[in-house]
């Protein structure tokens, strides 16, 4: 499964702190949302539920029949662009297009295609939030280390 929710891009150190504000015994949404909040410098409960939701992509996180837990054991580091990469969605395709330096609407406009359907006819302006998408997702690769930012310009780094 690959999740769609691309939050603001922050640090892994902050992603680190989300996971450890996570109850090691599940807890419901709302409490999960509610102690990342409180735990964190995030402002509101929709921002603490996408971050939860990201974090659960990476394996920093884990959903149950009773809510969610933070994952004690889970991928270090130096794992989460792999678990980014396969899990969120888009960020597969972004990366596949920066074989070549581009900027971030040069790569929205390489992506563009492949944004499904349902997704075009959700957003009034759909372009706009996909390219917002595209930024985040472009900041989330570099601070995973999988892509390099210059002079307004992206590129794969070397593996």
């Amino acid at each position: 499964m690959r999740y769609k929710v691309v939050p603001e891009p922050r640090s892994v150190a902050f992603l680190r702190d989300v996971q450890s504000a996570l109850p090691l015994v599940p807890g419901t949404v709302a409490d999960c949302c509610s102690r990342i909040r409180d735990r964190t410098d995030l402002q509101s409960r929709d921002e603490a539920r996408e971050y939860l939701t990201f974090v659960r992509a990476l394996g920093l996180a884990a959903g149950h029949d009773r809510g969610y837990s933070q994952v004690r054991d889970g991928p270090a580091d130096g794992e989460l662009g792999a678990r980014f990469r396969e899990n969120v969605f888009g960020a597969r395709e972004t990366l596949e297009v920066l074989e070549e330096t581009r900027t971030a609407m040069e790569c929205f406009e390489v992506v563009r295609d492949t944004v499904p359907r349902w997704e075009r006819e959700r957003h009034v302006d759909w372009a706009a939030v996909w390219r917002e998408r595209t930024e985040r997702l472009l900041a989330w690769a570099v601070e995973f280390g999988l892509a390099s930012h210059e002079n307004g310009e992206y590129r794969l780094r070397e593996s």
